[in-house]
């Protein structure tokens, strides 16, 4: 059916322009053989053509364009008496005999123009007519087009400020006038096309006024390029005018596209200056009307007008404009009650973007916007998803964009109350973005008060919201979103040590709320940042002033890590041991200890070392962690020199704790799963007995006790090997424990002799011999050590005598 009509409207189309073609043809003659009557019989019967109601706008465009063309040539016949003998007031007269209005008219605008040039009358007078006389047709397309024509004809013949048409009675005012009341005629006819046509097609018949909106708010551009057009006059006569006929129109459509005309056509500075009086028009307008992206559009013109020169901020300030967009924002939601949500927070979205380009300096601008919308947000549910969650980020991000500071936004008390209102999801991206702004332009946080404030609107990264499970979490997306944290945590820092404990204890306070699988990633980097300032005061021996002008030292720090932060420590790092990650925690109890050895405090040291024998004891299982966990213990133990100290007895007491620490280490060695295994950590021991740097810590004898019984370990797994394979398997394990006898005997340990040394070369080569099947690697490795004794001895001075005696 509807394939047919358009059918229909082709054929209609084709026969008017065919009839237009055929009377203009005709029209010709007359104007080539200059007479009158005939041109003007033809010209008549040609425009009887646009008297059709069949035709949708589109298709009625085009046969108005084939009669305007046609037109044109007529004006040119008109504006020449010498070839039709008659005066243009007689023509004026003469034209309106013709038998149907709507062929009068169009003659009488194409005379009308030549008329107004002529300047044979004012051109006032003949506007006037002419606007009036068209009322003589209310069919709103016919209607539209013949108003449209009367436009277009006069408008290079209107009175403006520098024209030849200006002067005498004639005035812009005139034509200000005159195009308000073609503007306003033009506006009734496209209203009244809404009434027309049966309901089951008003759809269409919406989407046919719509192609036409274009006739009527030419006018309105009209009005902004008459030259004389001040803002004196805009602001009294052509914007309450215009206005007044908007709303009075009651139309939607009509309201929402004159309404954006007017703030696309129209100088932003006499936006600017009559602010007040368009505003006032919005809460005026259908309920229904799209008043949110008119409004848009008319801030983020006063926005770019505000950044287009420093000169014109005084003028937003001296008219107020901040208040009276925020007041006009208020009524238009308190009058249009069914706005959706998104509609209403996209309005505080631009008048935040405004307030950010016209009055950066202003937070309590910015603060004020956003706590209008926490109040529009109040006692609703949480946005989830769709467009308003975008507009509420969009809101949160504008401040974070402009300032480049999330310090900034801290200071912002509306700030988290907005994040509350996002979903979880939601919350979580606003965090990332927060995070990131905080990263990209290096941001410090350096208060424990601005930390609180931060990690409240973090709060949806580091602990679960609204009894959301972890494990309901896309791990990828949980893996990023906590090592983003862990970044922030390295953000937080004060050069006042004081000043960086509360930082700590307040970021401490927060991360333990995460739960155990957040844990891993946020404990670290909270332990380094406390590490960090007891580094800090180590380098400045103690002479650091905090805020009370107290002297802050490693001990008095350490002092207040045990009180603040080493016994919390405690317990996020047992918590991390349930997780499980028990070898992270481990790792962090032996850094804690080193950090306590740098300061000389033994008992801190040892108190951690001793956590981490209990977690080693308890928690750590897996055989491959164990055997990392006892070399990351045997290394970190190696490295403590809190122990020793420059007076005997106390060298004593110290050796006795290095002693007391080291055997459950060897312990721990001998118990591993597999001999070789137990073979290694047993001799990586003997450094424990045997420090070079230590004068303390050279036990040779113990050290010897630890390679001895290494010894004992891989003779035991060698005879396993045996058992079980038929051969006693690869040498390794006593070349390496070979190496570990030349590296004692180097450093002059007085157990380890070149008897020894030669004994076990025996005791490899002994193996070797019997293996059946020898392995390239250990061959290799015994022959490069092989290579090395002979170095030695070769070297000759102290080192070739003490090696002198191994016989190869």
């Amino acid at each position: 059916m509807i394939l047919s009509g358009m059918e229909d409207e082709d054929k209609w189309l084709a026969e008017g322009i065919a009839g237009i073609q055929h009377n203009a043809f005709y029209m010709h003659r007359a104007l080539d053989a200059n007479n009158l009557r005939d041109a003007l019989k033809c010209s008549a019967l040609m425009l009887s053509e646009l008297r059709t109601s069949k035709l949708s706008p589109h298709k009625y465009y085009d046969l108005y364009m084939r009669a305007f063309d046609e037109l044109r040539k007529l004006e040119m016949f008109f504006k020449d008496e010498s070839r039709h003998g008659v005066s243009i007031v007689d023509l004026y007269e003469l034209v309106q005999h013709a038998g149907n209005i709507l062929p009068r008219l169009y003659l009488l605008c194409t005379v009308g123009s030549v008329y107004i040039k002529s300047k044979e009358a004012p051109a006032k007078d003949a506007l006037k007519d002419l606007v009036e006389m068209c009322r003589g047709v209310q069919n709103p397309i016919r209607g539209l087009f013949l108003r449209s024509y009367l436009a277009q004809v006069s408008r290079d013949k209107s009175p403006s400020l520098g024209s030849e048409y200006e002067g005498g009675e004639d005035t812009v005012m005139d034509t200000v006038e005159f195009v308000l009341q073609n503007f306003t005629e033009m506006n009734k006819l496209w209203v009244r096309m809404q009434h027309q046509g049966p309901v089951r097609i008003r759809e269409k018949l919406e989407k046919e006024r719509n192609e036409l909106r274009d006739l009527v708010g030419k006018n309105l551009h009209v009005l902004s390029q008459i030259e004389g057009v001040n803002l004196e006059l805009y602001r009294d006569t052509v914007l309450p005018r215009v206005l007044e006929q908007i709303v009075n129109c009651e139309d939607e459509r009509a309201q929402y596209y004159l309404m954006d005309c007017i703030i696309q056509v129209f100088p932003d500075e006499y936006h600017l200056q009559t602010l007040e009086t368009l505003l006032g028009a919005f809460p005026q307008l259908q309920p229904t009307v799209d008043i949110k992206t008119v409004l848009s559009r008319l801030m983020e013109r006063l926005s770019n007008y505000a950044a287009s020169s420093p000169d014109v901020l005084p003028e937003f300030l001296q008219v107020e404009a901040f208040a009276k967009l925020s007041s006009a924002i208020g009524k238009v939601i308190k009058a249009q009650v069914d706005m959706p949500i998104v509609g209403a927070v996209t309005l505080y979205v631009s008048l935040l973007t405004f307030t950010l380009h016209v009055h950066p300096e202003r937070l309590d601008y910015v603060d004020q916007v956003l706590g209008a919308c926490v109040k529009l947000l109040f006692g609703k549910p949480k946005l989830e998803g769709g467009r308003a969650t975008k507009q509420i980020v969009a809101l949160l991000s504008s401040p974070l964009e402009k300032y480049n500071d999330i310090v900034t936004a801290l200071t912002l008390s509306n700030y988290p109350c907005i994040m509350d209102c996002l979903d979880d999801k939601t919350n979580k991206v606003m965090a990332m973005v927060i995070i990131q702004s905080i990263m990209k332009n290096n941001t410090c946080i350096s208060t424990a008060d601005k930390v609180e404030v931060l990690f409240e609107l973090l709060k949806g990264l580091i602990k679960d919201l609204d009894g959301t499970a972890v494990d309901e979490l896309d791990e990828e997306d949980f893996n990023e979103e906590q090592n983003s944290v862990a970044r922030l945590i390295h953000m937080l820092y004060n050069d006042d040590s004081e000043e960086m404990l509360k930082i700590i204890c307040t970021a401490r306070k927060h991360i333990m709320a995460g739960g155990p699988t957040r844990l891993p990633f946020t404990v670290p980097p909270l332990t380094f940042s406390a590490l960090r300032v007891v580094r800090k005061l180590q380098a400045h021996d103690g002479n650091v002033v905090g805020e009370e002008e107290e002297p802050a030292t490693p001990k008095k720090i350490f002092q207040l890590l045990n009180e603040a932060i080493c016994y919390p420590f405690y317990q996020t790092i047992e918590a991390l041991s349930s997780v499980p990650s028990p070898e992270l925690a481990l790792r962090l109890y032996l850094q804690c200890a080193e950090s306590a050895n740098d300061c000389d405090l033994e008992p801190v040291a040892y108190d951690f070392f001793t956590k981490a024998f209990i977690l080693y004891e308890e928690e750590v299982a897996d055989s491959k962690a164990q055997v990392t966990a006892i070399h990351l213990i045997i290394g970190a133990l190696q490295r403590m020199n809190v122990f020793g100290v420059e007076n005997r007895d106390t060298l004593t007491h110290k050796a006795t704790g290095v002693i007391a620490l080291a055997y459950p280490v060897i312990t721990y060695s001998a118990k591993l799963l597999k001999k070789p295994d137990q073979c290694r950590a047993v001799y990586t021991c003997s450094h424990l007995f045997w420090v070079d740097e230590k004068d303390g810590i050279k036990d040779g004898e113990r050290a010897l006790l630890c390679l001895k019984r290494a010894l004992r370990i891989a003779n035991a797994a060698q005879q396993m090997a045996n058992a079980i394979n038929g051969t006693s398997g690869p040498v390794t394990l006593f070349v390496e424990i070979l190496n570990k006898y030349l590296y004692f005997f180097e450093k002059g340990n007085p157990q380890i002799t070149s008897a020894a040394i030669q004994g076990l070369v025996e005791l490899i080569t002994d193996e070797m011999k019997s293996d059946s099947t020898p392995d390239p690697a250990s061959d290799a490795f015994f022959a490069s050590t092989i290579r090395y004794i002979q170095f030695q001895k070769q070297k000759g001075g102290v080192m070739g005598e003490k090696f002198g005696p191994i016989k190869m």
